[in-house]
This record gives C-alpha cells, structure tokens and sequence, in this order.
C-alpha cells in the first residue's frame, strides 16, 4: 500500500472514503510482489495497480463493494486453464490479496493516515497488518517509526488481544531495520509459531542513492536513467565548470568536490550504487580505491578494455585486493551494442538492476530459467 503513498495521502487529508486492495502473497510468475495496491474511492476513481492488468478489472469491483459492505475481505486469483475469459493471471501465478474499506470512522485510518504521511516524506516506517486469521483480527494495522515509536498498538484493531499487537511491532521493527517488507508467521495468540495469523509488514524506507562521478555527457543520460528507476541522484565532479545544474537539471545534488573525497565523507548503505565516468587515472584510482573496500551494492567503471586493464594495474599498485577488484564491474553496463550518451545509460541502467535483482542479463527469449528472480532491493533475497 505504501507503493501509492502519496495518492492515498491526498485523499486521507481531503477525508474521502476508500477500499485498498493489497497483495498479501504470492505464488509461482506472479507479476507484482506482496504489497503492491490498487486503491477505489467512493466516486469510482482507481489508483495503483496489483497484477499489471490481469485482474484489475475483478479486483476494482471488489473494493467497489468493500466500500458498501464496510468489511474487510480476502480473494485469491490465479490461472484458469479450463475458461480463457475468466478472471485470472495470464502468468500463471497466484496471488492473495486482502481488500480493506477505509471509511471516514474506520478504526484504522487514523494508523493508516500517520503511515501514508510519513510515507510522501520519506520517513522510514513499517506498517504491518495481519492479512490472515480470525475475522476479528483481519486487517488490525500497527506503525512502527524508526525512532521506535509505533501507533495502533492500542487500537489499530487488534482489541483484547495484546500479545499479537506487541509481536507485531517487534516484527515490523526488525524488517524495519533490515529495510524490506515481508510476511511473518505467527500462531493464533500471536506468538512467534506458525500458525493462525500472517503479518504482512510494509516498509519504506529513503530512496536507495546513486552517485555519478564525471560531470560527462554520458552522466547526463545515467542522472535521467537513475531517476527513473527511484534512485536519489547524485553528480560529483572536482571541475566547477562541468559540474552545474545547468548541465545535470534533473539530479537530485550536484557536488564541487574530489570524487574520493567526497565519497569518504557522504553517506552510502548497502543499497548504494557508484557509478565512476571519468575515465581519467588521476580522479579513478584514488575514488576506486575507497569504493571497492566500502558495503555498497555496485562499483562501476566506464573505460575501454585497455583503459581497464590499466585501470586494474595501477588498483594493484595502491593496494587493492584482487577480492576487492573482483567487485568492480568494468566496463560498466551490459553488452547492447549501446553508441549514445542515452543507449550507454540504458546499458550501466540494465547491469544494476540484474546485479540488484539477481538477474543473468542473457535475453528471456530461449531461456528457460525464471522471469522473476527473488533478490530484495539491495541485492538480497526477500522475504
């Protein structure tokens, strides 16, 4: 649900009415994971989406009704050989999902609001509910912030049972703190056995950074890429006549400052992506050497294979590991035959996100391996 945060923020604030329909689980080639979410006001307006168009259309009348009904339901869909027309995922997946009214005197709005908002800020926060057990726990909402704090504990739905509500929020502060969503198994008291409830925690966290270094033509097209795929962009150039925002008006920072430098001293996790465009000795070697020895997701390097291999050379020279140059991934991008600034982007683009995803960069046509890989955000495997 917090995927479409800020739609669902605006319409909280202006005290409209409205069901959300929320993948809890999945099974097999589903196409969207657990929660994503396709929300339906009281006036028939839809936002989100939970399958890329398979099921939207029964999903929609669902929260139609849920709106009506004033209750909160679940309904799985999946693949029907036997009717090419019935409702169902053309993918061959399942998926569950949970369809959850939220009226103006809904007990879990007040809960629902607090996250949504902390959401379009980009606060971190986790937002957990429990998608499956007894009808009078379904859909109970706890939020949990990253100073500790939570909401709902006390009556976002959970009512005589506190054990549930304090497992909840320990579980939501763990996947808080590991940065992911997940589902978490729990018995019918709420206790940590599996059991009688499922706990589907929601988290958002800030955007995941990438810092391009070398105010290039090539960084250009890259700031454009990263921010389509929700990177907080970063340009970093020692050269003040290159690094502009007239030059980079799409990045979220533009910084004046040796590139090693700059990298010792600014914030990265394990989400971080670095992506080294100046091919020049002077600038490379010193920042690589910082950055192959750092817990980040991705070092890359542009150059030709000559410049790479001297590249390597001189790495040696300062005392890299050959453990540590393994990680670097140079030339950076994958093999498209890419000529332009714009193609080159979509070549270093497509290299992070199989590197993030688990992914093989080999064409789907032919394959016989999985579509969907099960790597989390920062290259882990989710939940």
């Amino acid at each position: 649900m917090l995927d479409i945060a800020e739609e669902l923020h605006r319409w909280t604030e202006e005290g409209r009415a409205y069901a959300v329909a929320t993948v809890v689980t999945v099974g097999g080639s589903a196409p969207r994971g657990p929660g994503a979410a396709l929300a339906v006001d009281s006036e028939g307006t839809v936002i989100g989406s939970v399958s890329g168009g398979c099921v939207e259309g029964a999903v929609y009348d669902l929260c139609r009704q849920a709106l009506q009904d004033g209750t909160t339901v679940l309904e799985e869909f999946g693949y029907s050989d036997e009717d090419a027309f019935a409702v169902g995922l053309t993918c061959g997946g399942t998926i569950g999902m949970m369809i959850t009214p939220v009226g103006a005197q809904a007990p879990v709005r007040t809960v629902l609001g607090a996250a949504l908002a902390a959401a379009v800020r980009d606060e971190p926060v986790a937002l957990a509910r429990i998608v499956r057990g007894p009808e009078r726990l379904l859909g109970a909402t706890v939020l949990v912030r990253a100073d500790g704090t939570d909401e709902g504990a006390q009556d976002g739905g959970f009512g005589d049972h506190p054990e549930a509500a304090r497992t909840a929020v320990a579980e939501a502060r763990a996947l808080l703190e590991a940065g992911r969503t997940g589902t978490v198994e729990l018995s019918g008291d709420g206790s940590h056995c599996p059991g009688g409830l499922t706990l589907l925690v929601e988290v958002t966290v800030p955007p995941p950074r990438m810092i391009v270094f070398g105010a290039v033509d090539f960084a250009a097209a890259l700031v454009r890429a990263g921010k389509f795929l929700g990177y907080h962009v970063t340009v970093c150039d020692a050269r003040p006549v290159f690094a502009t925002r007239g030059r980079f008006p799409e990045a979220d920072d533009i910084v004046v400052d040796w590139p090693h430098r700059y990298l010792r001293d600014t914030p990265t996790d394990p989400r971080t992506v670095l992506c080294v465009l100046t091919h020049d000795a002077k600038f490379d070697i010193p920042l690589l050497t910082v950055a192959l020895r750092m817990p980040v997701a991705f070092v890359g390097a542009m150059g030709s294979r000559r410049t790479h291999e001297d590249r390597r050379r001189r790495l040696r020279e300062a005392g890299v590991s050959e453990e540590e140059l393994d990680r670097l991934r140079s030339p950076i991008g994958l093999d498209l035959g890419a000529r332009t600034p714009e193609e080159t982007a979509l070549s270093i683009a497509a290299e992070i996100v199989a590197a993030r995803r688990g992914g093989t960069g080999t064409p789907l046509t032919g394959s016989g391996g999985p579509i969907h890989h099960d790597r989390g955000p920062g290259g882990t495997r989710a939940a």
